[in-house]
């Protein structure tokens, strides 16, 4: 059994490797963590030395096989957790990510499957993240954006990048929630600016740091 400490390592890793041979540098791991470099350099070693990492000195990370089913099984936990809470429990959207941050450590195997059978086995948890199957397979998503998909094509919210509740929070208000219709009506790349369209006929301006955090399916 793998302690919390090295779950969330794990994890962040994962969430860190955007392919399954790519180093991820101690740094960025160290950021997303919160730690300092060398606390990162002295787990990285420990993680190695019990198979879940490979460790390249001066060079950074990444998941072997049994770290990357380690990752996925915490990332699994995690987001059908999430959807629990927002689907069963009505809680909010913009506020379970630190919840499931707690429980997805708790939760056992039996519970956990009777969770997932309970939501109908969601591919998708309420932000539009993928929910690793029980095997381990990660669903994949479309990766366009309000910022590179194609103007006036009508699109469909998929996931929503940035889980901060501020965030969240407006997004939810502006109604761009996954499985959203929406298209994008004009892009000014000298302002900075996306305006999108709504079902419903009303227009939502974005700034393209946000744009960029809707990905969209055509």
């Amino acid at each position: 059994m793998a302690s919390i400490t090295v779950e969330n390592y794990l994890k962040r890793i994962h969430l860190l490797q955007t392919g399954r041979n790519e180093l991820v540098p101690m740094g960025s791991l160290a950021d997303a963590m919160g730690v300092t470099p060398g606390t990162v350099t002295t787990m990285a070693k420990a993680l190695a030395a019990e198979g879940w990492v490979e460790h390249r000195p001066r060079g950074g990370v990444r998941l072997t096989e049994s770290g990357r089913r380690m990752a996925l099984d915490v990332i699994r936990r995690h987001r059908l957790i999430e959807t629990f809470l927002v689907k069963i429990l009505k809680m909010d959207w913009a506020h379970v990510h630190a919840e499931a941050e707690e429980l997805e450590h708790a939760v056992s195997q039996r519970l956990l499957e009777r969770i997932d059978a309970v939501l109908g086995h969601p591919k998708a948890d309420p932000h539009g993240d993928p929910i690793p199957s029980r095997q381990g397979a990660l669903p994949r998503t479309p990766g366009l954006t309000l910022v590179s998909c194609p103007v006036c094509a009508a699109t469909q919210v998929v996931r929503v990048h940035d889980q901060t509740p501020a965030f969240l929070g407006l997004m939810g208000k502006a109604g761009l929630r996954p499985g959203a219709q929406i298209k994008v009506l004009e892009r000014d790349l000298v302002a900075g600016i996306v305006q999108v369209g709504l079902s419903d006929g009303s227009r939502r301006p974005l700034g393209m740091a946000e744009a960029a955090k809707i990905e969209v399916s055509v």
